[in-house]
């Protein structure tokens, strides 16, 4: 393999504005300190799906205290092979931790989670009592 430099004047500056557009445009297109979660709900509960390819299930820690779940995963330290020689490295896995407020319609202690295909699942079921139930009303 051989190693071709790509270096054309002016390309840094051009990415260092594109850059910067984003991050003011959008303050969450260009943070890569966590990974992005969609949320979505059905009728039995709310599913987070966290974006976080290249972990693997242990190296996330997930706690609920005073009605906070916190998503959390800590980068640990890879030993590096003595006969590689590190040229160039264009990614790297972020610690990161992500915090949601719960509030009375969620059932804490049944939360569950999965880690799956580079993404994590959690699944918060709702309390009974909050489960909206259909009712037909008839017309007199």
């Amino acid at each position: 393999m051989t190693l071709v430099k790509f270096n054309q004047p002016g390309a840094r500056a051009f990415n260092r504005f594109f850059d910067s557009f984003i991050n003011e445009a959008s303050p969450s297109a260009g943070n890569t300190d966590f990974p992005a979660v969609n949320i979505n709900e059905t009728k039995d509960d709310y599913q987070l799906e966290f974006n976080a390819p290249g972990r693997s299930k242990g190296d996330f820690k997930i706690t609920v205290d005073n009605n906070i779940l916190t998503v959390a995963f800590d980068k640990k330290e890879e030993k590096q092979d003595e006969n590689k020689t590190l040229i160039k490295t264009e990614f790297t896995l972020q610690s990161f931790k992500r915090s949601f407020s719960l509030d009375e319609k969620i059932a804490a202690e049944n939360i569950a989670a999965k880690y799956e295909n580079g993404i994590l699942y959690l699944t918060l079921p709702k309390k009974e009592e909050v489960k909206v139930q259909p009712k037909e009303i008839a017309i007199s």
